[in-house]
């Protein structure tokens, strides 16, 4: 994987397991091939993070971008944006600071073209609120700062056995229903469809779309909504040359040999798409946010405060992440 360009890591809530696993994939970026990144984040804090995990991580201050190639081999590049004591299992207000500072930092560097993707580390969602941060979670945020409206940014988990993508995200699922329209579904699965073949080089997609309602509601017997909403989506989707089939029964589409005739899942809330995903691909999963101008990932997984500087984080989803940033970011540099 060869990028001209490095990406940018926001390093997350630093109380979190975020700055201990960036130093580790670095660490590990000769053996798993990894595409060259810098942290947004504090220099001395994932110095401190690297130690208590044990690993022996250079850790060098850049002034931007342009330096992190020239340090990549040889310490991890890390734009600093200030001292923060480690209190690993601690969150507080300072350090969401530091984490909402470090979002707004590479955000911005991959909107210039100066990096060529960003990997965002996990946050606490309630530690930025209370500093004044008022988006769901960051991929809204990135959406906003790019410009694309909340319905246009599509968040897609991504593993070495399934994507996913749900329709509606962190709603109750009382509302789920009510907040599904066919344009909902089309928008977002055209998107989907368009994003697989820039960014993963899939290049005819197969989707499959989930019913809302057990067995796809049945003809009706177990609610209307899939003969209703659902299937006329599928019905503008294959009339606008996308090849979407369903409603399709949920609980039969994600054993092997179903997962073997689509490239992405289409599904109805939350749940319906995560819970596949992170029984199959739990230390693997990558949050992956389509239809952005810039390329953006994140680990499948949250802040994990009680285990951070333990130690025993897994690497394997910050990994994913990285190296799935780097190689979308290089279809889109090629393209």
């Amino acid at each position: 994987m060869t990028l001209s360009l490095p990406l940018a890591a926001s390093i997350g809530d630093p109380a979190g397991v975020g700055p201990e696993l960036l130093c580790a994939a670095w660490a590990l970026s000769g053996a798993e091939a990894l595409p060259p990144f810098f942290v947004v984040g504090s220099r001395a804090l994932l110095e401190q993070a690297a130690r208590r995990r044990g690993i022996e991580v250079p850790v060098r201050a850049i002034a931007g971008p342009d330096e992190a190639l020239e340090v990549y081999d040889t310490a991890l590049p890390v734009i600093d944006l200030g001292d923060l004591p480690y209190t690993p299992g601690q969150p507080d207000e300072a350090g969401a600071a530091l984490a909402l500072r470090a979002l707004e930092t590479a955000t911005g560097l991959a909107r210039s073209g100066t990096a060529a993707g960003i990997v965002t580390g996990p946050i606490a969602k309630s530690r930025l609120a209370a500093i004044g941060f008022n988006q769901p979670g960051q991929t809204e945020f990135v959406a906003e700062a790019c410009g694309v409206t909340p319905q246009n940014a599509v968040m897609m988990l991504a593993g070495p056995s399934l994507r996913v993508v749900p329709v509606t995200v962190h709603v109750p699922l009382r509302a789920v229903p009510d907040l599904l329209t066919a344009e909902l579904i089309r928008t977002r699965t055209a998107i989907t469809a368009a994003a697989l073949a820039r960014d993963f080089g899939v290049a005819h997609p197969r989707l499959a779309i989930a019913g809302l309602n057990p067995h796809a509601g049945e003809d009706g017997r177990m609610g209307h909504e899939d003969a209703d909403v659902v299937a006329p989506a599928v019905a503008a989707l294959r009339a606008a040359g996308i090849d979407a089939r369903g409603p399709l029964p949920a609980d039969t589409m994600f054993h092997a040999e179903a997962r073997e005739t689509y490239d992405a899942a289409i599904c109805m809330y939350h749940d319906q798409a995560l819970i596949p995903l992170k029984a199959l691909d739990f230390d693997a999963g990558v949050n992956v946010t389509l239809g952005l101008p810039i390329v953006r990932t994140s680990p499948d997984h949250g802040t994990a405060f009680a285990i951070a500087g333990t130690g025993t984080a897994r690497t394997g989803a910050t990994v994913a992440a990285i190296r799935m940033a780097g190689e979308c970011a290089v279809r889109r540099l090629s393209a």
